[in-house]
């Protein structure tokens, strides 16, 4: 059995950082969220209802999905199905941070897994590159920092409720789009991740328009074979100039 590390408790300095550097993130989401309390509402859901999709759901996507899906009666099959595959993405992100938390009790495994999203995963992520170690403090405050923003937009969205008349046609969805933008960006630091951020970008254009069923799912792996091609290409030609020098 592998041992345990202790857990210390952290300093004012790393739990203001971790806030900080998630605010500008958490900001972001906010319409995203007040959307997803508004539409749950007006979907016919309780106001604890739809507060409860975000306290423990906490997946905008996949809440946005989900309250559609319920608005128009869709079957329990079909929504946990769409759940599952918007959300499969998380399963790369606990996979990589398995070899940083493993060693930590399993209440922390189980709290950082709860916390994990999209933001929480790249916030860390450029923490640890800085730093040069995974801080599971300076996860686990940034992670819950965002979590109790996500749920004061989806309170104001849920107090809102059908006050907010054709909330969708605002465009607020848009901060979803907004928000991975920002989040893919700074990760674009050569040239293999570029061909596989441009090449998903237009494979899941094309596949939306000519209405390709789980078209996400698929750009996501042409992105990732073609990085991946592009990646060997670079490696084998640096090989080759150095054989010939």
């Amino acid at each position: 059995m592998q041992k345990e590390l202790p857990v210390s408790r952290p300093n004012s300095h790393l739990w203001l950082r971790a806030c900080a550097d998630m605010l500008p993130l958490s900001l972001a989401v906010l319409p995203w969220g007040v959307l997803c309390g508004s539409l749950g509402i007006q979907a016919g859901l309780t106001p604890w209802q739809a507060q409860a999709m975000s306290l423990l759901v906490f997946a905008g996507a996949a809440q946005l999905s989900g309250v559609t899906m319920i608005a128009a009666g869709a079957p329990m099959s079909t929504l946990f199905g769409t759940t599952f595959v918007i959300s499969a993405r998380h399963l790369l992100y606990s996979v990589n941070l398995r070899q940083h938390i493993q060693v930590l009790p399993l209440r922390w495994r189980l709290a950082l897994g709860f916390v994990l999203t999209d933001e929480m995963y790249a916030v860390s992520a450029v923490h640890t590159e800085k730093t040069g170690h995974f801080d599971h403090y300076y996860a686990l405050i940034s992670g819950a920092f965002f979590y109790i923003c996500w749920n004061l937009a989806t309170l104001v969205g849920v107090l809102g409720g059908k006050q907010f008349d054709n909330i969708e046609e605002l465009g607020l969805e848009f901060a979803i789009a907004a928000t991975f933008i920002a989040l893919v960006i700074p990760t674009i630091k050569d040239i293999p991740i570029l061909v596989s951020v441009v090449v998903s970008a237009i494979a899941i254009v094309l596949l939306t328009l000519v209405g390709i069923s789980n078209a996400l799912i698929v750009a996501a792996i042409i992105g990732m074979v073609s990085g991946f091609v592009c990646e060997s290409l670079i490696s084998k030609k640096k090989s080759v100039m150095e054989d010939k020098q």
